[in-house]
């Protein structure tokens, strides 16, 4: 049996190498992903090594807020710590050290210089060469004025020795002189792709921290003969427990885990460009060995009638599959690898290059997984065709047709009982009388209906192929490939399916994210009263700012009848973590977005008054004149007197008086809201406005509508992802068509050869099997988009209470879904065509 199925195997190479295109697609995708990512951790391992080598021992601040990330400044430690510290016996040195988030270089095309993949841009005080840290070019900084950059943010602005530049900080733009360049140990020109900015040490802390006579840190170097061990416990007993102490090596770990977390989105990206190829792939394996199979009815039948037991012929069908899924998985590990090694040469010089990828490591658990995982897919997909295999009879050798289609009404029932198991649940979340529609419940009806709908596609594949067909049957021959489509209704689904789930998937997130895009432009009347809106330019994790000075320029400015800025934050209370606001103006707030007055007064604050939203006073069981304790970044804690309590769509929490901005991590406005006397011309005011934000590039001057476009504006690089996706899962859908039709076009060598006899043309012939493989592929198409609509529509029902209230369908797209469905279907005929125009008549007519 083993002979048999590898003699087999060679004469059928070409029938299974589109399968194992698949599997290949797949473990490529997976085996780079697991080699970039040991490739990346490696590298970044190395990297922080030396970051902090000349720092034994670490000394910061205990956290006002712990658990707070990218959104919070480091809570400072005072300058006498410096002194505090240099005197611990066993101390040898101790640095302040000024390293903070925040430091924005403004080139010379007038746009703020990014990082790649929102690396860091620091702002630090220059304390020497230390560690890694070296001087490549110039010299250090030697007054206020001057800075030195390293060498990656030198490059990505184009600047040389003694550019003059601005910069972003805490404080308004300023003006440096460039006088030295950065680099590090290994010739590197960043550390893990982050920017930093140098200055001189009487103004690094004013700039980054918001104040003067503060650190970020302390580093500490030991004596000689006391272990980082040693001095850390001492530091520790001498400082108390206002402070952190840390070794070197914790600060490595640390930082160099922080630094993998966040490059392991290309990881992520990866790994599901993978799982979305293999899982879209057992479709086209199943299909493939299911259509074998049945081309092989005679054979296996003989096999049986010569003695074969069922395990044998089960056995013959798996060993096949073994055999080509770690053929493939080989091909795609070695494609992998071969990403994985070149990956470095190509992005060393790019934005990628200053993430610090070294040369490639292939780890033996990255091709142990991805191998494991291309025969184990390739395995479970074979397992029905191997079955039904097994049960073809020995009499079927004395046939000379294969075994017929099996009936569909096992899988009808199933497909209709699961399919109303999710409608109903469906139905239950959407009726249950409470606005609170219960999103589990949503989900796991969103997900029987969509296996419900799958499982029902071969019932419903003739009518709909059939129907499908008709508008591209004009002639006989197209009319011919309408009815091969619908010939085998388990085959066409199956080969429909692979679209359809591509399809579906990104038209379900696309349809919900269009509803709540045109739910949040709807509802922008709702939210404000303001004309004009200053804001950041895209949505980021740590809101950019701007000069306050600017807000009194613009309130100067004819047409403006009143400008809030707002100042946002975070902070601790007596129920832990939130989020902040700080207003330099309350009437002008009020005058600027829609606020209801609920309780007390929403007028003048005094600088130890406090304003929440109702319902936060609920919870917190607060009245009017209740004191109120907020712990903020800078370290500090303040006592407040609950004034008032209002109602707004856009504004919830805690709202504070201008009084607190010298305590919070920014203490530069991040939004401004403006509101537009009456009469007053729109785009008048908007052009002297932008004319006083000249240096403030990160900020842009919108209206309502605009600020919800960039709000949602994160939702065109999650689309754009999905369409990478669903383009990797159209490509292996055009593969299963052109599988299926060349297979069918073997198949039915003899009825070719017949048609040809009778006058079919090569022409007409191309005819054929065009339209048969555009109704399949349309077929899948319009099935995904719409169950994906239907889908995605029961969610956005669902996500009402967030405040999605519109349904909104994306036009553009949906169209776009099905024209590429026709397109694939055009595609993936041409080979099988090819294939079906040489076949030799004579031969054909003779062919058994």
């Amino acid at each position: 049996m083993i002979g048999a199925t590898l003699a087999g195997l060679r004469s059928r190479r070409l029938r299974l190498l589109l399968s194992a295109l698949a599997v290949v697609l797949g473990v490529m995708f997976m085996s780079a992903a697991l080699v970039v990512t040991d490739t990346l951790g490696r590298s970044l391992r190395d990297l922080y090594a030396g970051l902090h080598e000349d720092t034994q021992v670490q000394v910061t601040a205990k956290q006002v807020l712990p658990g707070i990330g990218e959104d919070s400044a480091t809570t400072p430690v005072p300058a006498a710590l410096v002194r505090r510290v240099a005197g611990v016996a066993g101390v040898a040195r101790a640095t302040g050290v000024v390293s903070e988030d925040g430091a924005r270089l403004v080139g010379a095309d007038g746009r703020v210089v990014r990082t790649s993949f929102n690396r860091p841009r620091l702002g630090t005080n220059w304390t020497g060469e230390r560690g890694s840290v070296q001087l490549r070019a110039g010299r250090a900084p030697a007054a206020p004025g001057e800075i030195a950059i390293n060498a990656a943010l030198a490059q990505a602005a184009r600047l040389q020795l003694g550019d003059r530049v601005g910069v972003l900080t805490q404080r308004p733009k300023q003006t440096f002189i460039v006088v030295g360049v950065i680099g590090y140990r290994g010739d590197r020109d960043s550390v893990g792709g982050t920017h930093e900015i140098a200055f001189h040490e009487s103004v690094a802390a004013e700039l980054m921290l918001g104040r003067p006579d503060v650190y970020s840190a302390v580093d500490v170097r030991a004596e000689p003969g006391v272990t980082p061990d040693v001095l850390r416990d001492r530091l520790s007993s001498a400082l108390g427990d206002d402070v952190v102490v840390r070794t070197g090596d914790d600060l490595r770990a640390t930082q160099s885990e922080s630094a993998r977390e966040d490059l392991a989105m290309i990881s992520q990206v990866l790994l599901t460009v993978a799982g979305i190829a293999l899982f879209v792939g057992v479709f086209l394996i199943l299909n493939t060995f299911s259509i074998v199979v049945a081309q092989r009815t005679r054979e296996l039948a003989l096999l049986r009638a010569l003695g074969a037991h069922r395990r044998q012929v089960v056995g013959s069908v798996l060993v096949e599959a073994v055999l080509v899924g770690f053929t493939a998985s080989v091909v795609g590990v070695a494609l992998g690898v071969g990403i994985a090694v070149l990956l470095p040469r190509l992005v060393g010089g790019t934005a990628m290059g200053d993430l610090g990828l070294g040369a490639a490591t292939v780890p033996p658990v990255a091709v142990l997984t991805s191998v494991t995982f291309g025969v184990a897919l390739t395995v479970v997909a074979a397992v029905g065709p191997a079955l039904r295999a097994s049960r073809v009879p020995p009499v079927a050798a004395l046939r000379e047709v294969s075994v017929p289609d099996r009936p569909l009404t096992k899988l009808t029932v199933t497909g209709t009982v699961i399919g109303a198991v999710g409608v109903a649940l469906l139905v239950l979340a959407f009726t249950d009388g409470t606005d609170d529609i219960s999103l589990g419940a949503v989900l796991g009806g969103v997900l029987a209906s969509f296996v419900g709908a799958a499982l029902l596609t071969p019932s419903v594949a003739r009518p709909a192929v059939t129907l499908i067909g008709r508008l591209f049957a004009w002639s006989a021959p197209g009319r011919l490939g309408r009815l091969n489509a619908g010939r085998n209704p388990r085959r066409t689904a199956s080969t429909a399916a692979a679209l359809m789930v591509g399809i579906a998937v990104v038209t379900a997130v696309n349809v919900v994210l269009t509803s709540a895009t045109a739910s949040f432009r709807d509802t922008a009347a709702d939210y404000f009263r303001a004309d004009l809106i200053l804001t950041e330019p895209t949505s980021t994790s740590r809101p950019q700012t701007f000069d306050p000075a600017i807000l009194d320029r613009i309130r100067a400015v004819p047409g403006v009848a009143a400008v809030a800025g707002i100042y946002e934050d975070v902070a601790m209370t007596a129920r832990g973590r939130t989020g902040i606001v700080a207003v330099n103006d309350i009437a002008a707030w009020r005058s600027t977005i829609n606020a209801e007055h609920v309780s007390g007064t929403l007028g003048p604050l005094a600088p130890d008054e406090i304003l929440t939203d109702a319902d936060t006073a609920a919870d917190l069981g607060l009245r009017i004149g209740s004191p109120v304790k907020i712990s903020f970044a800078s370290g500090r804690s303040r006592t407040f007197t609950l004034a008032g309590t209002y109602r707004s769509d856009w504004s919830s929490g805690w709202l504070m008086p201008a009084s607190v901005v010298p305590d919070l991590s920014r203490q530069q406005p991040s939004v401004g809201l403006v509101r537009l006397a009456p009469g007053a011309s729109e785009a008048d005011v908007r052009a002297r406005v932008n004319a006083l934000l000249a240096d403030s590039p990160e900020t842009v001057v919108t209206d309502p509508e605009g600020f919800v476009d960039i709000i949602t504006g994160v939702f065109g690089t999650v689309l754009a992802l999905l369409q990478v996706l669903l383009g990797i899962t159209m490509l292996i859908a055009a593969l299963g068509v052109v599988n299926t039709l060349a297979l069918s076009v073997l198949e039915r060598t003899r009825e070719l050869g017949l048609l040809r006899a009778v006058g079919l043309s090569r022409g007409q012939t191309v005819q054929m099997v065009t339209v048969e493989a555009m109704a399949i592929s349309t077929f899948g198409a319009l099935l995904g988009v719409a169950v994906g609509t239907g889908l995605g529509a029961a969610v956005t029902r669902a996500l009402r209470s967030e405040g999605i209230t519109e349904l909104a369908l994306p036009w553009a797209f949906l169209a776009a879904y099905l024209a590429s469905g026709v397109m694939i279907g055009v595609l993936a005929a041409m080979l099988p065509a090819v294939r079906a125009v040489r076949t030799d008549v004579l031969r054909a007519i003779a062919y058994d």
